[in-house]
C-alpha cells in the first residue's frame, strides 16, 4: 500500500511539473535581460551586429517587441516517444526575429530561444532543469530543481563569448537563488554545434501546419 502511494505521488509531480512548463512555454519570459536600454530601432536592419554590446541592443529590441506583442507568431506541437514540446517563431512583416523552442521528459526539460538575423542566431539562450526528489515524506516529498543557463553571442557563425550560469531550487527553502543574482562563468572552448544543430531542424520544421511526431 505504501510502494502504491509513492507511485501515485511520483505520476502526480511529473504530470504537475510538464503542465507548468507547458504552460510557461506559451508566454515568451527570460529569467534576466541583459541590462541594457532598448534601441529606438532594430540595429539588424543595418546588419550590424558585431559586437556583445551590438548583441544586447538587438535582443532587447526584439524582446521589448515580444513583451508588446507586437510580433506574429505560429506554432505547433510534437511528441517524441518520451518527450514532449513545442515551437514558437515569432516575426515581423514576415522576416523570422526569434523562436521559442521548449522540451520536456520525467525529469528534464529544456528552453531554448533563438534570436536570428537573415535567417540565422545572433544570440542564443538556453535554459535546462533538471528535477529530483529531495527527501520529504511519500505524503509530502520535497524536490529539487538543478538548473542550468547558457547564454551564446554569435557572430559570422561563430561564438564570441560563451556563459554559463548553474544555482539549485529546492521545495523545501523558501528564500531560494535568483537567476539575476547568480554570476555568470564564461566558457572555455566554447562550441555551439548542438544549438546550431537543433536550429537548424526547426528551420527545418518552421514551415509545418499542423502537429509533428518528432523534429
Amino acid at each position: 500500500m505504501k510502494n502504491l502511494l509513492l507511485i501515485s505521488c511520483l505520476l502526480l509531480m511529473v504530470s504537475c511539473k510538464k503542465e507548468n512548463k507547458l504552460k510557461t512555454s506559451e508566454h515568451f519570459t527570460i529569467k534576466d535581460s541583459l541590462n541594457s536600454h532598448e534601441s529606438s530601432d532594430s540595429l539588424s536592419l543595418r546588419n550590424n551586429l558585431s559586437s556583445v554590446d551590438d548583441i544586447k541592443k538587438e535582443y532587447n529590441f526584439v524582446n521589448s517587441q515580444l513583451l508588446a506583442k507586437k510580433l506574429d507568431s505560429v506554432k505547433f506541437d510534437y511528441q517524441c516517444e518520451e518527450r514532449t514540446g513545442n515551437v514558437v517563431y515569432y516575426s515581423e512583416k514576415g522576416v523570422l526575429k526569434m523562436i521559442k523552442h521548449f522540451n520536456a521528459d520525467s525529469h528534464y526539460s529544456t528552453v531554448e530561444n533563438y534570436f536570428v538575423n537573415n535567417g540565422k542566431p545572433y544570440f542564443i539562450f538556453k535554459d535546462e532543469t533538471l528535477w529530483s526528489f529531495d527527501g520529504g515524506t511519500p505524503e509530502k516529498s520535497e524536490t529539487k530543481d538543478d538548473i542550468t543557463e547558457k547564454r551564446f553571442y554569435i557572430v559570422d557563425d561563430r561564438p564570441i563569448q560563451c556563459l554559463e550560469k548553474k544555482y539549485t531550487l529546492k521545495s523545501s527553502i523558501k528564500n531560494n537563488p535568483k537567476s539575476e543574482n547568480v554570476l555568470s562563468k564564461e566558457i572555455k572552448n566554447c562550441s555551439i554545434d548542438e544549438v546550431q544543430k537543433t536550429f537548424n531542424l526547426l528551420m527545418k520544421n518552421k514551415d509545418s501546419k499542423r502537429d509533428i511526431k518528432c523534429l
